[in-house]
């Protein structure tokens, strides 16, 4: 199955994204929590690659067949271009069809200042292409509704986006955000530059203060005025600041719901239970 399909005849769709534990790591532990996410139903899960050097590129397309083979839900798997050659990705890709994987979230990667980036992939559109052309091959790309940080402008950021869906992106997940008005003037900017694939938002669930501060470092995201002063409050307070932080995706994920999103895509953290808790907040309004 071919996620674009899935917006055919659900909307939204939900899905979650996981991680895959690093080489030498075990598979018990991420089986554990696919299992657990199965019983809220998502439409797919999306694997992580992790960045250049990390380690954990080799067990992505495990888990993946895994998710697939085992539990019957469909993966969506993270290819990152920067540190690699064409010929990596080319053996990749192979070894993607053997186990009948067909869905690709093509993302350039993280720089990793410890590793020199290979020359043959500058950019995701260029990855996007080139898979286009190496098989019958579903791909999404990632999107930010605030411009990637990276970007001179959030209308370059646009017409940056505009390539990756003219060069084979079919769909789109959006990086974090927590203030639902960006998402919707993303949403604006995207159609005017006449891209219409399905999008979907993806919400982070606060975990503690340095995690999405981190996250936040990262990606760029901005933090509402409200969403900073629910921090500060919990802070020393986790189990407070952890139910907090639920309550407040769940608010952010019913109004993108009743704002018609196309999908919605819960970064878990590995952490079922706070991905079931959040699931009960909105589940009813997607049946």
């Amino acid at each position: 199955m071919k996620i674009p399909s899935l917006f055919k005849n659900k909307k939204p769709v939900l899905s979650f994204e996981i991680f895959p534990p690093k080489r030498g790591g075990t598979l018990t532990n991420i089986n554990e929590t696919i299992k657990a996410l199965k019983a809220l139903e998502p439409d797919y899960i999306s694997v992580t690659f992790g960045t250049g050097g990390s380690g954990n590129q080799p067990l992505t397309l495990e888990v993946a067949r895994a998710m697939k083979e085992e539990y019957g839900i469909e993966p969506l798997v993270h290819l990152t271009c920067i540190n690699h050659s064409k010929a990596e990705i080319d053996s990749l890709l192979k070894q993607m069809e053997e186990y009948g994987l067909r869905n690709i979230l093509a993302l350039r990667g993280d720089r990793n200042p410890d590793i020199p980036p290979r020359n043959d992939f500058q950019h995701a559109s260029d990855l996007i292409e080139y898979i286009k052309s190496r098989g019958d091959f579903s791909i999404s790309g990632a999107c930010y509704p605030e411009g990637h940080p990276e970007c001179d402008s959030i209308i370059q950021d646009t017409l940056n986006l505009k390539k990756k869906v003219d060069t084979g992106a079919e769909h789109l997940i959006t990086q974090l955000f927590f203030d639902n008005n960006l998402f919707y003037a993303f949403q604006e900017r995207a159609a005017l530059a006449g891209i219409d694939v399905p999008i979907d938002a993806g919400i982070m669930p606060v975990v503690n203060k340095k995690q999405i501060e981190r996250m936040v470092t990262l990606c760029g995201a901005s933090l509402p005025a409200k969403f900073v002063r629910m921090m500060n409050k919990y802070e020393d307070k986790p189990e407070a600041l952890k139910d907090a932080g639920i309550a407040y995706a769940v608010d952010q994920i019913i109004d993108l719901i009743s704002h018609g999103v196309d999908g919605i895509h819960l970064y878990t953290m590995n952490n079922p239970e706070i991905a079931e808790r959040i699931c009960k907040g909105f589940i009813n309004l997607i049946k």
